[in-house]
């Protein structure tokens, strides 16, 4: 009998054991998958892995897969195929997607960045910029279509400079490959993010001028986005995600460069820590992070401005078509 109740006991406990063992993991297990590709792994996101660092996803009970997608045709064609559910892109390639006529449009739900993210690059420090100063020189720019291209051909344009005519413009180089070539001796002036604009000046190999964030106004220049059917499938799901947005960005907005910094370091492993500071600390000073995942109108009318000026827009595609900031609305006014 007594060989009975232990046996039973044991059972018993292992049952209990198991009952727990299940119950501590049901947390982790019932979080939902979202897997995220970001179109380049740049400090110029620093709201995104802020969320991830702080673990906001988690607290909204998210598990995020974060992979990089070098080029936004290739972020695109992955979000498109289901290989991933939120891309973080520029949204003019929404735009793009839309007027190809798709059945499953791209949908812009959170804004990460509302300023371009790109600066200008002297190779020699020429002291105060005199626009002028560029044109007849080789300008080494970004991919055509790109926002970063738009924007900085509008600026020039602002400035009285026909980038196609007064310029040599280079742009049939790599992404990754733009700052290697200007170190190569290929250009006198270039196009750069952070942290390679830092890191450049930190090494007396260029001197940044201007900033094309600056000159160009405010745009929805980054912003998560997803298909249409994605959305309408998992709403309490993109909810969420933007929720966890909306906490990083007042994290982001509340704190110093360099504990933002520490918290993104992780992601860039290869850049020294006052790199990465000062990286953040420029984008911070002109107002480039979102304050709200929100894509107002506004921003959204001057993203079409820069985008007809290239010659890239085929018609004037309204925010309400392709823009839903309901999640945002609702994370803005409930996430403090």
């Amino acid at each position: 009998m007594r060989k009975g109740k232990r046996g039973f006991a044991l059972v018993l406990a292992a049952v209990l054991l198991c009952a727990a063992v299940l119950s501590g993991c049901s947390g982790s297990k019932g979080d939902v998958k979202v897997k995220i590709g970001e179109v380049t792994r740049s400090v110029f996101y620093a709201p995104e892995y802020v969320a991830l660092g702080k673990g906001f996803f988690k607290e909204e009970g998210l598990d995020v897969e974060l992979q990089t997608i070098p080029g936004g045709d290739k972020t695109m064609t992955a979000l498109l195929s289901g290989a991933i559910d939120v891309a973080l892109v520029g949204s003019e390639t929404s735009i793009y997607v839309y007027q190809q006529g798709s059945d499953d449009p791209v949908i812009n739900f959170g804004q990460v960045t509302q300023t371009d993210g790109t600066f200008l690059v002297s190779r020699q420090d020429e002291g105060e910029l005199d626009w002028n100063q560029l044109k007849g020189k080789t300008f080494l720019g970004q991919r055509k279509g790109g926002m970063p291209q738009m924007a900085g051909e509008f600026t020039l344009r602002k400035h009285g400079i026909d980038p196609h005519q007064d310029l040599n413009l280079i742009q049939n180089i790599d992404f990754a490959n733009i700052a290697s070539a200007f170190l190569s001796g290929t250009g006198e002036y270039v196009q750069l993010f952070e942290p390679q604009a830092s890191i450049f000046e930190k090494e007396g190999k260029g001197h940044v001028v201007a900033s094309f964030g600056v000159e160009s106004g405010h745009l929805p220049y980054t912003v998560f986005m997803s298909k249409q059917s994605f959305i309408k499938k998992n709403g309490e799901t993109v909810q969420k995600f933007t929720n966890a947005l909306q906490k990083a960005q007042n994290w982001v907005q509340q704190h110093t460069p360099e504990e933002i910094a520490d918290v993104i370091l992780p992601y860039f492993k290869d850049t020294d820590k006052d790199i990465v500071v000062s990286a953040v600390k420029r984008y911070k000073d002109q107002g480039t992070y979102a304050t709200d995942p929100v894509v107002d109108e506004t921003e959204w009318n001057n993203l079409l401005d820069v985008m007809n000026q290239a010659g890239e827009l085929k018609e004037k595609v309204p925010a309400s078509a392709i823009v839903d900031n309901s999640f945002a609305e609702k994370a803005k006014s409930s996430v403090k």
